[in-house]
């Protein structure tokens, strides 16, 4: 069920909601609606007060109990956490199997078990029995479906049914739908494009915001996070989005106000308390940093992604802070965790490297390499470990055997080259620099302007590193 935060903010939602609301505190419940009914709990789930939203449609179903709104609301309440028999039991009090409603639940239920041929199946049978003036709808909802489950790709088969592409929702799914399946340059097109028919959309100010963050335009993400920002300043994601454009620009002592603004919106994520510590780490301010991963992990939930990483970041304030035992304690609190094993090994790894425990540090690298299989990615970081740690020969011997290595099983790997580049301009190899600098910035720029950047002034753009040190190194 699609929200209209815009219907939220209106005389008419407010007078039903003020009506509802006074009645609950005198005791009654007033008799209403049941669509109206199930407004009010979309309102309060909306802004996170799902006791609330649960108690207006437990309400709901008390008055309607075979009606489908309410019914579907509580189905997906259950497919939120994964009670698919339960979800089952409230599409069965369905009482009107001609709702489209009912027919969506149904399918969703299919698609939250990625049963995924299944429900597309289920809806294209459904389809054939939809009215022609409404089948463009029809097209539209079942996209909706699948994007709210991230199968974009499923979801642009389906948009692409439509015959309405000249409308804003059309061009919305799409985008949608684009920018899942990572095709970030003709999504940006589109939410351009229906910006320019709503230049007051925040939701069209979001996504834009969203769609430059990936295509690592992070100046043109924040600038369109103010847009969103000026028309709705109580708006979290936006801020989010510009806290962390400003941090991937390394404008540090900036994105940790915006960070902290956020944690003010939004105190229970522990995102925004994780990246207020990475910009305090930044800034050598590593006792506040210890702190706020402190509070980070006072908030996470068990299954919380970021654990890992925060107790990786710990790690290294530890470390930092010449307590290396303790970090590796926070280390050893991954080992239950659902992460990267082997790619905390080779913190592990670094850790001991940085603490001159050489032997033990090259097990735990040798360690990672076997139980990844010689991954690519793991070989790369455990080559960035011996260039932080100035084993500078050594990387550059390490990085040459991983090339010979990755060429004869992974010819499409291309990461490393930037990595290579560093080591031969420490070690004044100046033919191998040039040829190196200029496979990073043709393979992967985003990687040569992390690496390399120090080697050259602010103002150089990434894709005119190589002529510029040709130039540089000619005189």
């Amino acid at each position: 069920m699609d929200i209209d935060e815009e219907y939220f903010k209106s005389e008419d939602f407010r007078e039903l909601l003020t009506s509802y609301e006074t009645s609950v505190h005198t005791g009654s419940h007033p008799f209403m609606d049941v669509d109206d009914l199930v407004d009010i709990a979309d309102y309060y789930s909306f802004y996170g007060q799902q006791e609330k939203a649960e108690e207006v449609v437990n309400y709901a179903l008390e008055l309607y109990p075979h009606a489908t709104l309410p019914n579907v609301f509580m189905a997906r309440r259950a497919l939120m956490d994964k009670h698919f028999e339960l979800a089952e039991q409230y599409a069965s009090q369905i009482e009107s199997h001609d709702d489209p409603d009912y027919h969506y639940l149904k399918a969703e239920i299919l698609i939250a078990q990625d049963r995924i041929d299944e429900a597309d199946r289920y809806l294209d049978n459904y389809g054939r029995s939809v009215e022609r003036d409404e089948y463009d709808d029809f097209v539209k909802d079942c996209a909706n479906l699948f994007i709210d489950y991230n199968h974009s790709v499923k979801a642009f088969q389906w948009i692409m049914r439509s015959n309405d592409d000249k409308s804003d929702d059309y061009k919305e799914l799409k985008a949608r739908a684009l920018f899942g399946m990572g095709e970030y340059k003709y999504s940006e097109q589109l939410f351009n494009e229906l910006i320019d028919h709503n230049p007051f959309s925040k939701t069209y100010w979001k996504a834009l915001a969203s769609v430059q963050f990936m295509r690592e335009d992070y100046s043109g993400s924040i600038t369109s996070s103010e847009y969103a920002i000026a028309i709705d300043p109580q708006e979290p994601d936006s801020v989010l989005t510009k806290a962390n454009g400003l941090f991937q620009l390394g404008n540090l002592e900036e994105s940790l106000k915006w960070f902290q603004r956020y944690e003010e919106m939004r105190p229970d994520d522990e995102f925004g308390l994780l990246h207020q510590a990475l910009c305090m780490i930044s800034l050598n301010q590593c006792d506040e940093g210890l702190e706020k991963l402190d509070a980070a992990l006072a908030i996470a939930p068990q299954d919380s992604p970021y654990l890992a990483q925060i107790y990786q970041e710990k790690a290294f304030c530890y470390n930092a802070k010449k307590m290396p035992e303790e970090a590796l304690k926070m280390i050893d609190k991954t080992d239950g965790l659902d992460c990267d094993h082997n790619e905390m090994m080779v913190v592990r790894g670094h850790i001991l490297l940085q603490n001159e425990l050489d032997e033990r540090a090259f097990k735990c690298f040798e360690k990672a390499a076997i139980d990844s299989k010689s991954a690519p990615y793991i070989l790369l970081h455990i080559g960035v470990s011996l260039y932080e740690n100035n084993r500078i020969e050594a990387c550059y011997d390490f990085m040459k055997a991983v090339f010979e290595c990755i060429k004869s099983y992974t010819p499409r790997f291309t990461g490393g080259y930037a990595l290579m580049a560093l080591c031969c301009f420490d070690l004044g190899h100046k033919e191998e620099f040039l040829s190196n600098l200029k496979l990073a910035v043709e393979k992967t720029p985003a990687e040569a302007r992390s690496m390399l950047s120090c080697l050259f002034p602010d103002d150089v753009k990434v894709s005119d590193y190589y002529e510029y040190m040709q130039e540089l190194l000619k005189d």
